[in-house]
């Protein structure tokens, strides 16, 4: 007995969801086993049909206007989620290469910080060391000067002793100008004899070893006479304020000037001759 079968079509299934507004159906085919090949010729044919039918309503939707811009809008919207994501990729690769170069920059400050670190050790050690070598030469110094303290003292007082008598002779001469009685040339020559002693201890301090510097020994002579010559200036009559007391006191200021330059330049050649021929040692003591 021949058996009788009903076979749907597999392309219905795919095809249902596209079908439910479509008005043609396909038919069910009931076969029996001894026809076989006119069930599969059936089959063939019902496919066909089912597939341009789907077609069909398919191409029906893409013709309509509302359907057309709909489609449209997806197809911008999927072009707008492409260009996101190719954005958001873009985004992850900078923050990526960034998070890479900001480990860079902290790989290298730490190194830095280690060399940093590892220098001031260095340079730390390198003071302590320069420290200790100050400290003994600063002794060692401290020792050679309570030995040679007398003798820096010994120089100072020839030196006071030298400038003082030569200047007082220098000035001899300028003292007799300005008095009228003998008795009188005490007071100035002692006032010289003291100011160039205080000149001779100034000027070994000063020059100590530069005994070439012409500036620096012709600057100490001439601030000690500019100084002595103004106050010589002050025991004079008072300035008033017109012009023949003012010509007055510029006359006898030049004067008294020049003459205690003269004094204090005489004293200086003889201080830089006496150094210069050892008769005198500068300051300090070799």
């Amino acid at each position: 007995m021949n058996s009788i079968h009903v076979q749907l079509p597999s392309s219905f299934l795919v095809k249902k969801s596209s079908l439910r507004g479509s008005k043609t159906f396909p038919s069910f085919k009931c076969y029996s086993s001894s026809s076989e090949s006119n069930i599969q010729d059936d089959e063939s044919k019902d496919s066909t049909q089912l597939f341009r039918v789907v077609d069909q309503q398919v191409q029906d939707l893409l013709t309509k206007k509302e359907n057309k811009v709909m489609l449209d809008g997806i197809e911008k919207a999927s072009q707008r989620v492409e260009l996101a994501k190719r954005e958001l990729a873009f985004i992850q690769k900078q923050e990526l290469a960034l998070k890479q170069f900001k480990d860079y920059v902290n790989h290298l400050e730490a190194k830095a910080v280690e060399g940093k670190i590892a220098e001031c050790q260095r340079e730390i050690s390198d003071a302590k060391t320069l420290i200790e070598e100050a400290e003994r030469s600063l002794s060692a110094e401290d020792e050679g000067k309570k030995i040679d303290r007398d003798k820096e003292r010994w120089e100072s007082v020839k030196a006071a002793s030298i400038s003082a008598l030569i200047g007082t002779l220098s000035g001899l001469p300028i003292c007799y100008i300005h008095i009228t009685n003998p008795a009188q040339l005490l007071l100035p020559l002692a006032i010289n004899f003291i100011s160039c002693a205080l000149f001779g201890v100034t000027f070994r301090y000063s020059v100590r070893r530069n005994l070439d510097d012409v500036q620096l020994k012709t600057g100490v002579a001439a601030a000690f006479g500019v100084v002595k010559g103004l106050a010589m200036l002050d025991g004079g009559p008072p300035l008033e304020l017109n012009f023949d007391s003012f010509l007055s006191h510029a006359q006898y200021g030049t004067i008294y000037v020049s003459e205690n330059l003269f004094i204090f330049v005489s004293a200086a050649i003889a201080l830089d001759y006496c150094f210069k021929t050892r008769l005198l040692s500068p300051f300090p003591i070799e």
